[in-house]
C-alpha cells in the first residue's frame, strides 16, 4: 500500500450489512466505504472535534486548523484510506512529540494473505489499537485492523463517528444481562465475519478496561465469546478459535502517562468505594493518555495461538478456558519489553537490590525523580477532587504499576 488512497476489496450489497447467515451487524459494525464522505464531513462539522485537533497546533486560528483538516481529508472515500491518510499521520506526529521510539517485532507472522486477530494488553484507549494499524502498514500488512471499542468509550457523538471511521466496531456493555448475552453472541458472529468474508484483521483488548495496575489477565469470558458459533452449527470451539488466527500482542510503555490518575483513582475508590469516573474523567484519561510523555513504546507478537491450541483439547470445557486465558497471559507476559524503570521499582518497592545490573545509579535516580513528580500530580488531582492526599498509599500504587511487568515476566519463566 501507499500513502495514496488504499485500493479496498469492494463488497456487494447483501455482504456488506450482513453475516452468511443473513444477520445485519449494523448496530456495532465500522462505516461502510459509502458512508464514509458523509460521516467525515459530519465530523468536520463538529466544533467540539475542531477544538481537539486544535490542541495539537494550538499556535493556529481555529478556523486555519480546520482547514487543514478538510484538506487532509480530500479524497479518503474508505475505512483504509482514513485509516492511512488521515490517523496514521496523527499517530506519527504523537509518536515523534510524545515518545522515544516505537519498535514493533512479528517474528512469527508476516506480512501475508494471512488475517490475524490480535489479542493484547491494553495501555492506552486510543493508541493502543493506533499504533498497531500504523506499525502494519509500515511493515506492508495488506490490511490494517478492524478495532473492539466498548460503548462507554462514545460519550460525545464525535467519538463514535471517528471510531467508525477508524474501523472500530462497537462492544456493547451496559446492556442487562439476557440482552449482554445475545450481544456477545453478535460480537462472535461479527469478528468470525469480518476475518473470513472481509478479510480484515482485528484487534481486541485482552480485558474490559485497562488493568490499572498493570497487571495484565486475560478474562475467560473473551475467549469463551470468541469460540461463540451460530446457532446448530457443529463447529467445535477450538475450530472456532482457529478460524480467528488469534495472536497473542505484548504492548510496553516505558513511562505511562496516566499513571498518576489512576493512582488518584485508586485512592478515591478505597476513601469511597461507591466512587465513579464522570465523563470528563474519561476524556481526561483519554487526552493525557494520547499527549503524555511516554518514553520507549514496544510492541511484541508472541507465538500464534494455532501453534500450541490443539495441546489443550483433550481438557474439560471449564478447564479449557481457563487454561487458554492463563496461555494467553504466558505469551503476553513473555512478551515484555522491560525498561530500567520497571526494575527499580521492584527494588523500591521491595527494599532489595535484586535488579541492581538492570540499571545504572543514573537509571535509579531518574525514576526516583519521575515518581516524586507523579505523586506530587496525584496529590494536587486529589487536592482539586477535594481529597486529602495520602502519599504514601499514591506511591505504592505507582510502583506496583512499574514493578507488576517485572513479576509477571518473572512467572512466565522469561527472565
Amino acid at each position: 500500500m501507499t500513502n495514496n488512497e488504499p485500493s479496498t476489496r469492494q463488497l456487494s450489497p447483501s455482504l456488506k450489512e450482513r453475516g452468511a447467515g443473513g444477520e445485519s451487524f449494523d448496530t456495532i459494525r465500522p462505516y461502510n466505504d459509502d458512508e464514509v464522505r458523509d460521516a467525515i464531513d459530519s465530523l468536520l462539522r463538529d466544533r467540539q472535534f475542531s477544538h481537539i485537533l486544535k490542541g495539537m497546533a494550538p499556535f493556529l486560528p481555529l478556523a486555519v486548523s480546520r482547514g487543514i483538516l478538510r484538506l487532509a481529508t480530500v479524497g479518503i472515500h474508505s475505512t483504509l484510506g482514513f485509516q492511512v491518510r488521515f490517523m496514521k499521520p496523527i499517530v506519527k506526529y504523537i509518536l515523534w512529540r510524545c515518545a522515544k521510539g516505537c519498535s514493533f517485532d512479528h517474528p512469527d507472522i508476516t506480512a501475508g494473505p494471512e488475517r490475524y486477530t490480535f489479542i493484547s494488553n491494553h495501555r492506552d484507549i486510543v493508541l493502543d489499537s493506533a499504533i498497531l494499524d500504523a506499525k502494519l502498514h509500515d511493515d506492508h500488512f495488506p490490511t490494517t485492523c478492524e478495532i473492539a471499542i466498548g460503548d462507554n468509550l462514545l460519550i460525545y457523538p464525535w467519538i463514535r463517528t471517528l471510531v467508525r471511521l477508524n474501523k472500530a466496531f462497537i462492544v456493547q456493555r451496559s446492556l442487562p444481562m439476557r440482552e449482554m448475552l445475545k450481544a456477545s453472541q453478535t460480537m462472535s458472529r461479527y469478528m468470525h465475519y469480518a476475518i473470513t468474508e472481509k478479510h480484515e484483521n482485528i484487534w481486541i483488548a485482552q480485558r474490559e478496561g485497562r488493568a490499572k495496575d498493570s497487571s495484565d489477565q486475560t478474562q475467560v469470558s473473551l475467549v469463551k465469546m470468541l469460540a461463540i458459533t451460530g446457532e446448530g452449527s457443529t463447529t467445535s470451539a477450538i475450530e472456532s478459535l482457529k478460524a480467528l488466527n488469534i495472536v497473542p500482542l505484548s504492548i510496553s510503555y516505558e513511562y505511562d502517562p496516566c499513571d498518576y490518575l489512576k493512582a488518584q483513582e485508586f485512592q478515591l475508590k478505597r476513601d469511597n468505594p461507591a466512587w465513579k469516573k464522570s465523563k470528563q474523567d474519561d476524556l481526561t484519561n483519554m487526552k493525557t493518555g494520547i499527549f503524555g510523555q511516554k518514553g520507549h513504546i514496544h510492541y511484541q507478537t508472541g507465538r500464534p495461538v494455532n501453534t500450541w491450541i490443539d495441546q489443550l483439547s483433550e481438557l474439560p470445557e471449564k478447564e479449557f478456558y481457563q487454561a487458554l486465558a492463563q496461555r494467553l497471559d504466558h505469551e503476553i507476559h513473555r512478551s515484555y519489553r522491560l525498561y530500567p524503570g520497571n526494575y527499580v521499582a521492584v527494588d523500591l518497592q521491595s527494599g532489595e537490590e535484586r535488579y541492581t545490573n538492570r540499571y545504572t545509579p543514573a537509571d535509579k535516580a531518574a525514576f526516583e525523580s519521575y515518581l516524586e513528580q507523579r505523586i506530587a500530580m496525584a496529590a494536587q488531582a486529589l487536592q482539586v477532587a477535594g481529597t486529602t492526599p495520602d502519599a504514601a498509599f499514591l506511591r505504592e500504587c505507582i510502583l506496583t504499576m512499574y514493578a507488576n511487568p517485572v513479576k509477571n515476566q518473572l512467572e512466565s519463566g522469561q527472565k
